[in-house]
């Protein structure tokens, strides 16, 4: 402290990048040691990190906080959400130019991800902090920066990182319902289930930029149809009762502004855990489960779309099918077809944003327009063959068309917020009411590439300089590329971003990408290397671990590449 509290005094006053004096120093604190990681160049530039380590002599988090590695995994994403609403009170804020004397901790949203903010083992308890070193205009603010680092980050570690600071019930709670929602979500397969929705569970959010739950006294409270109630044991909560819905071909209909989309959406976010008293703490996804959407516009790069689109003009080969700025329903059966190779399990589809003659082609259209003249097999020819060939779920929201009946397993119906399973009726209609349409889809689903990017396709550099930036969840730089992923609806955190953007270079520099093994391959090896080393791997610099990481899944790991222009791959 001593030390750190003599450069301070000595740089008061001198050009910002004095402070550059402090990288890659460690200072010892009484109860804690304090790492310079890195430090700003400038007090308009991204802002210094630093790490507070702690013994675990001195923190005291019990064993049964900390294993097993669910266990961690929500202990972690706690004492970050402790560190974000303990810093305003504790840490003065913004003090001089630019982000002078801003303290910051990554901001967790409502789902419990695995994070490299705070990383907590048998040894020690270690939070990755970004702050803004004062500057007067680009000048050394000594005092103000000793009033930071020696005063307030002290009392900040001493309120949020101790066990003994913390209040227990919360703690208990959030680590137990992320080790419940866990359990359930692994029970799901040997119960013949993709997704279950507890009794009780709030759905909808207060608005599509806020996802913290509806209040409760304006939310309609969810209630299992009788006939699709089952009970999924937690090892915390007991017996869970709520509806299962079990694999195979499941239709959500119902009225508009009825809960349809708002049901299909819970599923699609709870492929993660949710925090305590987020309404969706028991709801639970096959963790394998995709969205697909059309996305007018994207590239694709060799997909076999042939199960869904052949016969081409011109003879066009879709059995390696290549597009610049693709059609909306050409871009959803590439989504398809690359969520299957990289691993898909579970189809999440939404009338509302699919194409609709990728869905369906109704008898009066296939009379009108000859089979040979038409080279969209539609989605409802080809979603038996999918469970049937590959055991591939589907769950869709339809609302406009009733040829979905004959070729659906379950069927409920949202009604006024409502859950009804109407799946006999929808038979009975089905049987009653015939289409009279031709089917279209041949005898099976067709075959799935397994591809393998070409790695001098993928640049991460602007010059000389490699250059990979996140923008919110939205979009990545990547090199002089920039990756488009609004419609990638499973990534649920701007940290995710950043780190599908730093594991692709991961990938790209320990020649996991290689140009010989196939996309899949990468994807589990990567997720093997984040089981074992944890976030850190993402980093490009191995002397700064980095605090703003949250892990994604494969699945949007592959949708990133897929989205990237320059890729290239072999088949």
């Amino acid at each position: 402290m001593e030390n750190l509290k003599k450069i301070l005094t000595r740089i008061d006053g001198k050009g910002y990048k004095a402070y550059k004096d402090l990288q890659g120093k460690t200072f010892q604190f009484p109860d804690f040691e304090l790492d310079f990681y890195y430090v700003q160049g400038d007090p308009f530039a991204g802002p210094s990190q630093v790490a507070v380590k702690i013994e675990q002599k001195r923190a005291r988090f019990p064993e049964a906080t900390n294993k097993p590695r669910i266990r961690n995994i929500a202990l972690n994403d706690y004492l970050t959400r402790v560190l974000h609403k303990e810093i305003p009170g504790l840490c003065k804020g913004r003090r001089g130019t630019g982000k002078s004397g801003m303290v910051a901790v990554d901001n967790p949203g409502q789902e419990i991800l695995e994070r490299s903010s705070v990383r907590v083992s048998p040894d020690t308890v270690e939070a990755r902090l970004f702050i803004g070193l004062p500057a007067r205009g680009r000048r050394v603010l000594g005092m103000q920066a000793e009033e930071m680092l020696l005063e307030e980050i002290p009392k900040l570690v001493q309120k949020s990182l101790l066990f003994k600071s913390l209040d227990r019930t919360p703690l208990v709670n959030h680590i137990q319902a992320a080790e419940d929602q866990d359990f359930m979500r692994k029970s799901l397969e040997e119960k013949g289930l993709i997704a279950f929705i507890a009794n009780g569970a709030i759905l909808p959010r207060r608005s599509g930029i806020d996802q913290r739950p509806l209040e409760k006294k304006d939310a309609v409270v969810f209630q299992s149809p009788p006939s699709l109630e089952v009970e999924l044991d937690s090892p915390h909560s007991g017996k869970v009762k709520g509806m299962g819905i079990p694999r195979g071909i499941t239709l959500i209909v119902g009225g508009g502004y009825h809960g349809k989309s708002t049901l299909l959406r819970a599923l699609e976010r709870s492929v993660y855990n949710h925090i305590p008293g987020d309404g969706r703490d028991k709801v639970v996804t096959n963790p394998e489960a995709l969205k697909i959407r059309a996305e007018d516009g994207r590239r694709v790069e060799k997909v076999n779309i042939k199960p869904f689109i052949n016969n081409l003009p011109y003879g066009q080969d879709t059995s390696s099918f290549c597009s610049e700025e693709a059609s909306g329903s050409t871009s959803q059966a590439a989504n398809i077809l690359e969520g299957l190779e990289a691993g898909a399990r579970v189809l999440l589809m939404d009338e509302d944003t699919s194409a609709t003659n990728f869905m369906i082609r109704d008898m009066r259209m296939q009379k009108l327009v000859a089979k040979d003249k038409e080279p969209i097999t539609p989605f409802i020819d080809k979603v038996r063959q999918l469970y049937n060939d590959l055991g591939v779920s589907t769950i869709l929201v339809i609302g406009g068309s009733g040829d979905y009946f004959d070729i659906a397993d379950t069927v409920i119906m949202m009604d006024e917020y409502k859950a009804r399973e109407v799946s006999k009726e929808a038979q009975l209609i089905a049987g009653e009411y015939k289409t009279h349409r031709l089917k279209e889809g041949g005898e099976n689903f067709g075959r799935v590439l397994q591809r393998k990017p070409q790695p001098q396709s993928l640049n991460p550099r602007k010059g000389k300089k490699v250059k990979i930036k996140s923008r919110a969840d939205e979009a990545i730089q990547f090199g002089t590329e920039n990756i488009n992923l609004h419609n990638v609806e499973q990534i649920v955190h701007p940290s995710q971003t950043r780190a599908i953007g730093d594991l692709i270079f991961y990938a790209l520099r320990e020649k996991i990408i290689d140009g010989k093994k196939p996309l899949k391959e990468i994807l589990e090896i990567i997720e093997k290397e984040l089981e074992e080393k944890g976030l850190e791997i993402a980093s490009p610099f191995s002397n700064q671990p980095q605090g703003n990481y949250a892990r994604p899944r494969a699945l949007e790991i592959a949708a990133a590449l897929n989205r990237l222009r320059t890729l290239r791959v072999k088949v």
